[in-house]
């Protein structure tokens, strides 16, 4: 039995809600007739555009205490993020950062050369590198080719509706298919298979190899940084704000845990949901403000926050630690936003601080940044890719 509020989430809530949510709790305790239970989210119902996905709700007796601890946990979320919402008045598009590389020619991008992205891409990734520690955040454009995130952008969403199909027919459990997310109505986190479709491949090709973001992340963690979650954020018309929040917790002594990479499948507009980013964020004080009510919230009035208003193709690449949050999807043409995205951890670390979004047959094999793009090098030579047909044997 968990409940799994964080902890600054729970600063926020009123003791009367608080006191009313322990009632809960303490009547759910009580040993279940029929089944037993986790507070973990009931399986979500979605509309999905360009695919219209039917709704998987099949709750079982004695379950039902647990669907009503999920929703009254999900209110007092949406009425936080809604409350945030109003703090947060100093905020900008996230810009593409520049740098000056003195015979490096342009910056990254899927247009570079096989022959010159070894050239580039570590005297690239130092710069870049230097700009992500101290901000917490860095966007990177034409990390995807249109017409790459095009093609993947229709088999996730192909993806899912079989997933979907799959989970309904009790062919494979949720967990299987998808990763736990704050408010979950209208969006999904759905882990990807590795090695069994050739667009993955080419769109990791490209991220890692063809733009900066492979050296980016070797500049920081080095070659044996660590592929810790692999999967594709999905936010449909209706989705709510989330709270703001960190992914890990910060350690004092310790360096960064993992970096994310968020890339857009689309044109990411205003209405759509953009993410938000707290630049600086990362840091013992503003983990240490987070945790007393009246510090947070004059914390998120007076911080400047950047939008992930980002361009087809387009990344954002974050420290783990750093604060942020999905934004509402308010679109009136049915726009679904899909971030596809991965995330690297330090190898010197073991548990993150909170579960990785990823297939649990891939998170297993702790497949190495130096490796993948070892292999990716191969692929685009026309010599295979034998890590990750390999990879693609064990996926299920």
């Amino acid at each position: 039995f968990f409940f799994i509020f964080p902890p600054s989430t729970m600063m926020a809530i009123t003791s009367t809600t608080r006191a009313a949510t322990c009632l809960l709790l303490l009547c759910s305790c009580a040993p279940p007739t029929t089944t037993s239970f986790l507070l973990t989210p009931p399986p979500f119902s979605t509309a999905t555009s360009p695919l219209q996905l039917k709704p998987n709700i099949a709750l079982s007796a004695g379950t039902d205490v647990s669907d009503l601890l999920y929703q009254e946990q999900e209110n007092i979320l949406v009425r936080r993020g809604k409350l945030e919402e109003t703090f947060v008045t100093n905020v900008k598009p996230l810009e593409a950062s520049k740098i000056k590389i003195r015979g490096a020619g342009k910056a990254g991008g899927f247009g570079k050369t096989s022959s010159s992205t070894n050239s580039s891409s570590k005297v690239e990734g130092k710069a870049y590198a230097k700009i992500l520690k101290k901000e917490g955040v860095l966007r990177l454009d034409n990390v995807l080719s249109a017409s790459t995130a095009d093609t993947l952008r229709t088999y996730l969403y192909n993806l899912r509706a079989q997933s979907e199909q799959e989970v309904a027919a009790g062919t494979v459990q949720p967990i299987e298919r998808y990763a736990n997310v704050l408010l979950r109505h209208n969006r999904c986190d759905l882990t990807i298979p590795l090695g069994t479709n050739e667009i993955i491949t080419t769109a990791l090709n490209e991220a890692l190899r063809k733009s900066p973001v492979g050296g980016t992340l070797q500049s920081i963690f080095g070659e044996g940084a660590i592929l810790h979650e692999f999967s594709c954020l999905m936010s449909d018309v209706g989705s709510q704000r989330q709270v703001i929040h960190s992914d890990t917790p910060f350690v004092d002594g310790k360096g960064p845990v993992l970096y994310t990479c968020f890339i857009a499948l689309q044109d990411v507009t205003m209405d759509m949901g953009p993410t938000t980013w707290f630049p600086r964020t990362h840091t013992k004080e503003a983990h240490g403000a987070f945790k007393d009510t009246n510090e947070k919230d004059e914390l998120i009035k007076s911080q400047p926050a950047v939008l992930g208003l980002l361009p087809k193709g387009s990344c954002g690449i974050f420290d783990s630690r750093l604060f942020h949050c999905g934004t509402a999807n308010r679109s009136n043409e049915e726009k679904s936003r899909a971030l596809f995205y991965f995330s690297f951890k330090n190898p010197e670390v073991g548990y993150t601080g909170n579960p990785a979004s990823i297939r649990l047959e891939l998170g297993t094999e702790n497949v190495a940044l130096g490796e993948l793009v070892s292999d990716l090098e191969l692929f685009e030579k026309g010599k295979g890719s034998p890590l990750i047909d390999e990879l693609g044997r064990k996926m299920r």
